[in-house]
């Protein structure tokens, strides 16, 4: 009997390499990988860049703590800067690590400017933020929270993208931020609709509310963008970032202007692991990869591929969402049964909400293996006898 607590429902495989988009299991199965670790492997597996400088890194020196400074994690949150809204940053371990994070900013920037008068968080129905307490609470699903609850109090929640709704809850004149996922990608990949997100960004300004924006899957070119609020013309006030950063090397972020991050000082929250130089190593290898040259218009072009195979050949029953890579199909099937049987064809890919499935493949894949993996997922489909 294993020694290890049984709150994982894992598929029955296990995997002792991967190159590329490929894993291989101990039995020497090779498994096209359309999941990437949850989109967090979206540069493959053993990408060289990472590797070498995971391998280069570790030589040196892997922690020393946040007590000193560390000139890779000053280079990152540049770079991360630069290459989004000019926030500042602070790094962790995971993403709800970052949610709990972004969650704290919100409510010092409530307690703080607005002599706490103002301590709400509004969140949407079926968002995902997270498994700590906190981020627990913000995640508005009764599954995820079922038998751990009473939530935190500060917790409120609305249908995605009603305005109605978020007018009337915004109306109390009590709330600190709204935070939300512009893709909600356990609740199946549903898109945020561009006037309800236009919608929170007017009242956040005319408010003073901050807007949290989760990219914890969204990000790191995942969409075709390097952050997934570029596709809607607008800029959160607080975003979070894990998942992709490092490749695989467990890391998380929060960027912030400077009105909500000039209030986190000495003493108002840490890491000991965040941030280290073996994490920040491979995310500065990451996002010099995706900002060169051509990588995110290739993840665009082949988003586009994969769409047009899918909507082409899947049976009528079957809706595809999402952008670039980050595709969605819901179908007629129980989640965990179309991901069994495309296991069972050396596919992988990830079960979602609403009766989806998630596609995610590296974002370096060939076009070969791209339309080798969608051939296998819609003969899987099919097979199941729509």
């Amino acid at each position: 009997m294993s020694s290890l607590m049984s709150n994982y429902g894992r598929f029955n495989v296990s995997f002792t390499h991967g190159e590329k988009a490929y894993l291989y299991d101990s039995n020497g199965g090779k498994y096209l990988d359309f999941a990437s670790g949850i989109s967090v492997t979206n540069l493959g597996h053993n990408f060289e860049p990472v590797t070498k400088a995971v391998c280069e890194q570790a030589k040196k020196v892997i922690h020393t703590s946040n007590l000193y400074e560390i000139e890779q994690q000053s280079i990152l949150a540049d770079k991360i800067s630069k290459a989004s809204f000019g926030g500042k940053l602070f790094f962790c371990n995971s993403g709800a690590e970052a949610n709990e994070a972004a969650i704290k900013l919100a409510r010092l920037y409530g307690n703080t400017i607005h002599h706490g008068k103002r301590y709400k968080i509004i969140s949407m129905y079926n968002s995902f933020h997270g498994r700590t307490y906190a981020t627990m609470g913000a995640t508005a699903q009764e599954k995820i929270q079922k038998g751990f609850t009473p939530m935190p109090a500060f917790n409120q929640y609305i249908p995605f993208n009603d305005i109605n709704a978020l007018k009337q809850a915004v109306s109390l004149n009590d709330t600190c931020a709204i935070m939300l996922e512009l893709f909600q990608g356990e609740g199946g990949v549903m898109p945020v609709d561009v006037e309800f997100l236009k919608e929170i960004r007017k009242i956040c300004d005319e408010q003073d509310i901050l807007m949290i924006l989760d990219e914890v899957q969204t990000g790191y070119g995942r969409t075709g963008y390097l952050f997934a609020y570029e596709l809607f013309g607008i800029e959160p006030d607080i975003m979070s970032l894990s998942k992709s950063i490092a490749n695989g090397v467990p890391m998380g972020a929060v960027v912030a202007k400077d009105k909500a991050a000039s209030l986190f000082t000495a003493g108002t929250h840490g890491s000991t692991f965040g941030g280290n130089p073996l994490a920040c190593a491979a995310a500065n290898a990451v996002i010099d990869e995706m900002m060169s040259n051509g990588f995110l218009d290739s993840v665009k072009e082949k988003g586009k591929k994969l769409k047009e195979y899918l909507n082409n050949n899947l049976p009528k029953e079957c809706t595809i969402k999402g952008e670039g890579l980050l595709i969605g199909v819901k179908t007629p099937y129980i989640p965990k049964d179309v991901a069994d049987c495309c296991l069972k064809n050396y596919l992988l890919i990830v079960p979602a909400g609403n009766n989806s499935v998630r596609l995610y493949p590296p974002l370096n894949i060939c076009d070969d293996d791209l339309m080798k993996g969608a051939e296998i997922f819609v003969s899987v489909i099919k097979e199941m006898g729509v």
